[in-house]
C-alpha cells in the first residue's frame, strides 16, 4: 500500500475519500465512505495513554547550539525549517529526514517532523525567544484522523503531542498553525548569512556529537563485518555489488537509523569511479571490491569510511603495491594532523607520498617535485582526483557552507572530526599506465578525532593494513 494518495482506503488499492472531498473526481482510486463509518468511526476508542516525557541527552546541549546563534544574530528573526517530504514518484515520498542545522539546533532527530520549523523571536531588549512549532497530533474526532495519508495517524501512526516534545527538548512548542512569517526574516538557506553561521557552529562537535560519532562507526563496523562475513554468496550472485549494498543497510537499519549516504560498492574497474553507486555489478574473485559506507544512527550523526578488499582473499603483487601506497598516504596525513596546522596540510601531506610513489613507478612525465608544484604541477592528480579530507557529523560533508578561511584554509581545533582518505584509481581505459596497474582503484577512508593530545582514528579497529585485510577476510567468510 503506498503512502500519500492512498488517502482513507478501506482496502489496500480501494481509495474512499474524506466526507469533504465526496464529490466527482477524476481520481479513480476514490470511493465516498459509507454512513456508518462515518458515525462509528470517532467512537470505541481507549483513553490514551501518554508515557512521561524524560528529556533527551542531547537537550542541553542543544540548548547551548541556540544561544551561540542567538548571540551571532542580535535583534533579528531567525527562521529555521526542518524542511518537508519529497516527492519520490507520483504518490510516494523519501523517508523524511531534518535538516541537519534543525536537527542540531533541537535536538529533534529522527522522529522529527516534517513541516516543523524552529524561531528565534528577538527580545526588546537582549536575546531571544525561542520556540518549535509542529503539527500536533489530531484528535480522533476530526477527519485528519482516518483521511489524510500524509499526516493521519491511522496511516502513519501516533504523531508527537506539543507538551511531550517540550519536555524531550526543553523548548517551547506550538501549533504550526500558530506559525507567522514576516517581512525581514532570517529563513534558513535562503538567508546566507545564517546558513554559514549554522555551518561554521558544527566545525567544533561538544562531548555529545563526539559520542554520536563513534557509535556511528561501530554501527558502521559491524557493517562492514557482516560484507566480509557474506563475500561467498555476494561472489555467487550476478549483482553481488547489490547484495554488498544490501547487506550493510540492514545492518544500519538494524542498529542505527539507515545509511548517511548511498553506499559505494565498488567491485574491479567500478572501484575507479570516485562516485560509484549504481553498484549493479558482479564482484568477482581476483578484484578489488571498494566500499564507502557509513551508518547513520539515530541522532543524525553518520560515519565515512571505506575499505578496499580483495575479493579472493589475497592480494595480488601489484595490488598490495597500490593498497599500501595508499596507506602509507593515510598514515603520512594522520601524522601531521595536530592542533594548529591548516586543514590543507592534511591533504598535502598525503598528496606527497602520492606524487612520489606514481613518480617511482614511472607513470608522471615530471619528477615529483615536478608535478607537487603547485602552479605547474598536479600531473599526479589524474590518479587522486579528489582531496583527502573533509568535515564530518551531522552531515556526511559537515559544514559545507562554512568560509573557507574557516574550513580548508582554517585551523584543526580539539573537538573536529573529520576523514583521511586518500586513493589511487587507474581506469581501465588508462594508457598512460601499463596494462597491469589498469582497472585497479584503491581507497582506504577513515574518521578521525581531533584531541589537544593530537589525533585519533575512531576507525582505526576495522583492518587497515593489507596483512590485516588478508587474516579478516579469512577469519570472517571461511
Amino acid at each position: 500500500m503506498s503512502s500519500a494518495a492512498d488517502a482513507a482506503t478501506g482496502t489496500a488499492g480501494d481509495t474512499i475519500a474524506p466526507p469533504a472531498a465526496q464529490t466527482p473526481t477524476t481520481t479513480n482510486r476514490r470511493q465516498p465512505y459509507g454512513q456508518g463509518f462515518l458515525d462509528t468511526i470517532s467512537t470505541g476508542w481507549a483513553e490514551r495513554t501518554e508515557p512521561t516525557p524524560v528529556a533527551i541527552a542531547q537537550a542541553p546541549f542543544a540548548a547551548a547550539r541556540r544561544d551561540a546563534v542567538s548571540a551571532a544574530f542580535p535583534g533579528r528573526r531567525l527562521v529555521v525549517p526542518a524542511g518537508e517530504l519529497k516527492q519520490r514518484s507520483n504518490d510516494t515520498d523519501f523517508p523524511f529526514r531534518a535538516h541537519s542545522a534543525f536537527s542540531h539546533l533541537t535536538g529533534w532527530a529522527s522522529d522529527a517532523e516534517p513541516g516543523a520549523t524552529l524561531v528565534f523571536e528577538p527580545r526588546a531588549h537582549s536575546g531571544h525567544d525561542v520556540t518549535l512549532y509542529f503539527r500536533e497530533r489530531a484528535d480522533r474526532t476530526t477527519s485528519e484522523f482516518y483521511s489524510d495519508a500524509s499526516i493521519g495517524e491511522f496511516w502513519i501512526g501516533p504523531r508527537p503531542a506539543l507538551e511531550g516534545v517540550a519536555s524531550q527538548l526543553g523548548v517551547q512548542t506550538a501549533h504550526i498553525d500558530d506559525f507567522e512569517s514576516r517581512d525581514g526574516d532570517l529563513v534558513l538557506d535562503e538567508d546566507t548569512d545564517l546558513t554559514r553561521a549554522v555551518s561554521e557552529l558544527r566545525l567544533v562537535k561538544d562531548a555529545y556529537e563526539i559520542d554520536q560519532m563513534r557509535l556511528a562507526v561501530e554501527v558502521t563496523a559491524r557493517g562492514f563485518d557482516d560484507i566480509v562475513a557474506n563475500l561467498p554468496a555476494i561472489v555467487a550472485h550476478p549483482r553481488g555489488e547489490r547484495l554488498v549494498e544490501g547487506v550493510f543497510h540492514q545492518r544500519a537499519r538494524s542498529d542505527g537509523n539507515t545509511v548517511g549516504y548511498d553506499t559505494i560498492a565498488a567491485s574491479g574497474p567500478h572501484a575507479c569511479y570516485l562516485h560509484w553507486t549504481r553498484n549493479d555489478g558482479a564482484v568477482v574473485p581476483g578484484d578489488l571490491i571498494l566500499v564507502d559506507a557509513g551508518a547513520e544512527v539515530d541522532s543524525l550523526y553518520t560515519a565515512d569510511i571505506t575499505r578496499t578488499i580483495p575479493v579472493s582473499g589475497r592480494f595480488t603483487d601489484i595490488q598490495r603495491r597500490i593498497y599500501e601506497t595508499v596507506r602509507e598516504a593515510a598514515d603520512a596525513a594522520f601524522a601531521v594532523a595536530r592542533p594548529g596546522i591548516t586543514f590543507r596540510s592534511v591533504h598535502e601531506a598525503a598528496m606527497q607520498v602520492i606524487a612520489t610513489r606514481v613518480a617511482e613507478w614511472g607513470l608522471l612525465p615530471v619528477t615529483a617535485a615536478e608535478a607537487l608544484d603547485a602552479e605547474r604541477g598536479g600531473h599526479h592528480r589524474r590518479y587522486m582526483v579528489h582531496g583527502t579530507s573533509h568535515h564530518l557529523g551531522i552531515d556526511v560533508h559537515d559544514c559545507a557552507q562554512a568560509r573557507r578561511d574557516m574550513y580548508y584554509d582554517g585551523l584543526l581545533e580539539p573537538g573536529m572530526v573529520f576523514t583521511i582518505e586518500p586513493g589511487l584509481y587507474f581506469q581501465i581505459d588508462d594508457v598512460t599506465v601499463p596494462e597491469e596497474y589498469r582497472g585497479i582503484g584503491v581507497r582506504i577512508e577513515d574518521d578521525i578525532l581531533m584531541t589537544g593530545d593530537g589525533p585519533v582514528n575512531l576507525s582505526a579497529g576495522i583492518p587497515r593494513t593489507a596483512d590485516e585485510v588478508e587474516a579478516w577476510i579469512a577469519r570472517l567468510s571461511a
